[in-house]
């Protein structure tokens, strides 16, 4: 089987279960957030996120060019939350079945050991948008079409954050854990976990100006 048709099959199996249209998978979720925010366009614009959270997030929104603001939250961060006022959302910590919400951009993390689908590495957008979908499958891709470079018209630029298929293929495999028996889809419980209150460290706020 050709890596493409691996990392399609993973891809599918997210949709399938997670009940999103359209999946692309990314070798982390930091990046799928990084794509996000630059298909969205942050630039110059304020988005809000809880305190508590992972250092990625706040780093992902000022590389964008976007603003960081932050919301007081627990130290406890559960489940996913939305970066206002965007249409993005950090689900490091939800993966379960039919969670699609429609008109969103959810992304996904697979990385580490407090996550149900581990995978070692790698993270996904959950769209509904097909122009947004063939975006991200591009700019993860260094710009490139899914075919031999020798073979590509170069017309678009984007990042090599593709999902190595060989970390497609774990998933394949343990996405079958998230059934029962009778076929039914398991519901996961949100994942809670502490974070630093990153609303103390200067180094996001003088980024803002």
């Amino acid at each position: 089987m050709k890596p493409h048709k691996i990392t399609e099959g993973f891809e599918k199996a997210i949709c399938d279960y997670t009940g999103a249209p359209y999946c692309v998978a990314v070798d982390s979720q930091s990046n799928a957030l990084s794509m996000a925010l630059i298909y969205e366009d942050v630039r110059d614009k304020e988005i809000t996120i809880p305190s508590h959270t992972y250092p990625s997030v706040p780093c992902e929104i000022i590389l964008a060019g976007g603003k960081v603001r932050f919301e007081k939250s627990p130290q406890m961060l559960k489940g996913a939350y939305r970066l206002k006022p965007t249409r993005i959302w950090d689900s490091a910590l939800r993966f379960t079945g039919d969670m699609y919400i429609p008109n969103t951009f959810i992304c996904l993390s697979f990385t580490g050991q407090w996550k149900h689908l581990k995978l070692c590495k790698g993270g996904a957008i959950l769209t509904d948008s097909l122009q947004a979908y063939l975006w991200f499958k591009r700019y993860r891709y260094s710009g490139r079409r899914e075919c031999l470079y020798h073979n590509d018209q170069f017309d678009f630029i984007g990042k090599n954050y593709y999902m190595p298929h060989i970390i497609a293929a774990l998933g394949l495999q343990m996405i079958t854990g998230f059934y029962n028996l009778d076929g039914t889809k398991k519901v996961m419980e949100d994942i809670e976990l502490p974070y630093p209150d990153l609303s103390k460290f200067k180094v996001y706020t003088l980024a803002n100006r």
